[in-house]
C-alpha cells in the first residue's frame, strides 16, 4: 500500500487555513450512495417477475431451495431476495469490526475507495446474477461483497469528523450518518425510474438499473473518498478550547487502544444499549406499512371496517397511504440523525440516550391504547418520534464513544460496536413479526396483534435504562501510556502541526480551500437529498388528506 502515493493516509493531512466544512459533504456523498441498502426492496417485486416479464413464473412445488437458487426457468420469490437485507447489515457489521483498526492506519481516503469499489462492483456483479439469472451472485456480489463496502463506507468519516469537529462532535457525524438513512429516499425513485426506462418486452430493466447505478455512485463515492482531508496531529478549531475535565467527566482526554475494548464493561454497556435501541425500531421500521393498515384497516378511508373485511380497491386505498406512512417514517429517520446528536452536544451523550429510552418506553406502551381509540395522528406521531430516536442512536453513539475512548481509534472502536446493530437487525424483526403471527394464529385480531409486541419493545427499552444509567467514566488502567499513543500514532501516519509542511516524513499538507468549492460541494450532496425529501414528503401528504 505504500507505493500508492496520494491514498497514503499521510498524504492527506490538511494544512492551515483548510475549510472544515469541505469534509462532512465528503462523508454524506458516500452515505447517500451506500445508503441505498435500505431502499433496494424497490427491487423486489420487478426481480420477482424477471423471467415472466409481466407474471411470476412459479417454481414446480417439487423443486427444493438448493435447486431454486440455481434454476433459470422459474422466478425467485421475495422471500429468497429479502435475505439480501440480512446480507446487507450482517457482512456491515462484519466489515466494520474486522478492518475497523485498518482503517484507522490507513485513513478515510483508502477505505472510502475500497469502499467505492466494494460497493458499486457488489451492484455490478449482481446486475450479472440478474443478467443469468443467478440468485446466489446477487448474494455474494451486493450481499457479502456489498455489504463490506456498506461497513467501510459507513465508519470511514467517523473519526475523521471527530477529529476536525471536537466542539460539535454530535453534529459532524449526525451529518455524514444522516446521509446513509437518506440514500434511500434518492435512490429508491431514481431506480425506479431507471426501471422503467430500461424495460422492454424481454427485461423488467433491473440489471440494467443495476450498472447505471454502479457507475452513478462510483463517480460519487470516488469524489468523496478523495475530498476527504485529515486534520494534523495538534490541530484544533480557531478560538476553541476544550472544557475543563472537572466540568465533563465523562469526557475524556486519553485515549483506548480498539484492541482493548472487549475487555472494558463500558463497551459492553453501550453496546447493550445500542442494541436494545435499534432491535425495538427496526422491528417498527420493518413492519411500518403493515402495522399501520392493519392496526386502522377501513378507519384510513372513513370505512367502518377491519383490515380483513376490505375489497382489493379499498385494501389499495390504504396500501397508498401506507406507503405514505412509510415516506413519512423516512424523514423522521433522517431528521432524527441530525437533531439528536446535535442536541447532545448541549445535553451530553448519556442524556440523550435517557431521553430515548424514557421517552421510547412511554411511546411503545401508549401505542396500543392509541390504536384501539383510534387516533390516527397520535399513532403516526408516536411512531414518527421512534423513528427520529431509532436514527438518533446511530448517528450520536460515534460521539458518545469518543467521549469516553478517545478520538484516537474510535474508528475502529465504532466498528466493534457495530456489531450490536447486526445482532438488533435479527432480533428486531423476529420479535414483531412471530409475536404477530402467534397472535394471529391463536385468533387475536389483526388490529390487536400488535399489542403484546408494543409491551415486549417497552421492556427491551427498560433494560436499556438501566444499562445506560451504570455508564461511569474509564478506569485508568484501560488508557493508552504515552508511549503506546506515540506509536500508535506513527502507525497512524500522524504528523505533528510541524511535520504537515510536507517537509518532513513525505507528508504533503493541502493548505487553504476556496469557499466556492466548500459551496459546491454542498450543493452536490445537498441537492439530490433535498430531491429526495420533496419526492417523500409527496407521498406523505396521502396521509392527511
Amino acid at each position: 500500500m505504500a507505493g500508492l502515493g496520494f491514498l497514503d493516509k499521510e498524504h492527506t493531512i490538511a494544512g492551515p487555513g483548510f475549510n472544515r466544512w469541505l469534509v462532512p459533504p465528503a462523508a454524506l456523498a458516500i452515505h447517500l450512495c451506500i445508503g441505498m441498502a435500505y431502499g433496494f426492496s424497490v427491487f423486489w417485486l420487478p426481480l420477482s417477475k424477471a423471467i415472466g416479464i409481466t407474471e411470476s413464473v412459479v417454481c414446480p412445488a417439487e423443486m427444493s431451495f438448493m435447486q431454486q437458487i440455481f434454476a433459470t426457468t422459474c422466478d425467485w420469490q421475495i422471500s429468497m431476495l429479502g435475505w439480501m437485507y440480512t446480507l446487507f447489515f450482517v457482512f456491515l457489521g462484519l466489515a466494520a469490526w474486522l478492518f475497523g483498526g485498518w482503517l484507522e492506519h490507513a485513513g478515510p481516503r483508502k477505505a472510502g475507495l475500497v469502499s467505492a469499489l466494494c460497493w458499486c462492483g457488489g451492484l455490478v456483479i449482481s446486475s450479472i446474477g440478474v443478467y443469468t439469472h443467478q440468485i446466489w451472485l446477487m448474494w455474494i456480489g451486493s450481499g457479502v461483497i456489498g455489504g463490506i463496502g456498506l461497513g467501510l463506507g459507513y465508519i470511514s468519516p467517523v473519526s475523521t469528523l471527530i477529529k476536525w469537529f471536537p466542539d460539535r462532535r454530535g453534529m459532524a457525524t449526525g451529518m455524514a450518518i444522516m446521509g446513509f438513512g437518506g440514500g434511500a429516499m434518492i435512490g429508491a425513485p431514481l431506480a425506479d425510474k431507471l426501471m422503467k426506462y430500461f424495460a422492454t418486452p424481454t427485461s423488467v430493466g433491473v440489471w440494467e438499473t443495476f450498472l447505471a447505478l454502479a457507475a452513478i455512485y462510483f463517480v460519487f463515492m470516488v469524489a468523496g473518498a478523495l475530498t476527504y482531508r485529515v486534520p494534523a496531529n495538534g490541530w484544533k478549531p480557531e478560538g476553541w478550547t476544550p472544557p475543563a475535565k472537572a466540568a465533563t467527566t465523562m469526557i475524556t482526554a486519553r485515549h483506548v487502544h480498539a484492541s482493548r475494548v472487549w475487555g472494558i464493561p463500558q463497551f459492553w454497556l453501550i453496546w447493550g444499549v445500542l442494541f436494545l435501541n435499534v432491535s425495538a425500531g427496526i422491528g417498527i421500521l420493518g413492519m411500518a406499512s403493515p402495522l399501520l393498515q392493519e392496526v386502522f384497516g377501513g378507519r384510513l378511508i372513513g370505512v367502518d371496517a377491519g383490515f380483513n373485511e376490505l375489497d382489493a380497491a379499498q385494501k389499495g386505498q390504504i396500501a397508498a397511504i401506507a406507503a405514505g406512512f412509510t415516506g413519512l417514517l423516512s424523514l423522521f429517520n433522517i431528521g432524527g440523525r441530525f437533531a439528536w446528536a446535535s442536541c447532545s452536544d448541549y445535553i451530553g451523550r448519556k442524556a440523550t440516550y435517557f431521553v430515548f429510552l424514557i421517552l421510547g418506553f412511554v411511546l411503545y406502551a401508549s401505542i396500543p391504547s392509541m390504536a384501539h381509540n383510534g387516533q390516527l395522528a397520535l399513532f403516526v406521531g408516536f411512531i414518527c418520534i421512534i423513528l427520529s430516536m431509532y436514527g438518533g442512536g446511530f448517528a450520536t453513539v460515534p460521539a458518545y464513544l469518543a467521549d469516553l475512548f478517545g478520538t484516537q481509534m474510535v474508528g475502529a472502536i465504532h466498528g466493534r460496536l457495530l456489531t450490536a446493530w447486526a445482532a438488533a437487525g435479527v432480533l428486531g424483526p423476529i420479535l414483531i413479526n412471530y409475536i404477530r403471527e402467534y397472535q394471529i394464529a391463536h385468533g387475536v385480531p389483526k388490529a390487536q396483534a400488535y399489542d403484546v409486541t408494543m409491551y415486549v419493545l417497552a421492556g427491551l427499552v427498560v433494560v436499556g435504562i438501566v444499562l445506560n444509567s451504570m455508564i461511569r467514566p474509564l478506569d485508568d488502567k484501560h488508557f493508552m501510556t504515552d508511549a503506546e499513543l506515540a506509536a500508535e500514532k506513527k502507525l497512524a501516519q500522524e504528523r505533528d502541526l510541524n511535520a504537515s509542511s510536507g517537509v518532513r516524513g513525505g507528508a504533503i499538507a493541502v493548505g487553504a480551500t476556496n469557499p466556492a468549492l466548500a459551496t459546491f460541494a454542498w450543493a452536490a450532496v445537498g441537492i439530490p437529498l433535498l430531491i429526495g425529501v420533496w419526492i417523500t414528503l409527496q407521498k406523505a401528504v396521502v396521509l392527511f388528506q
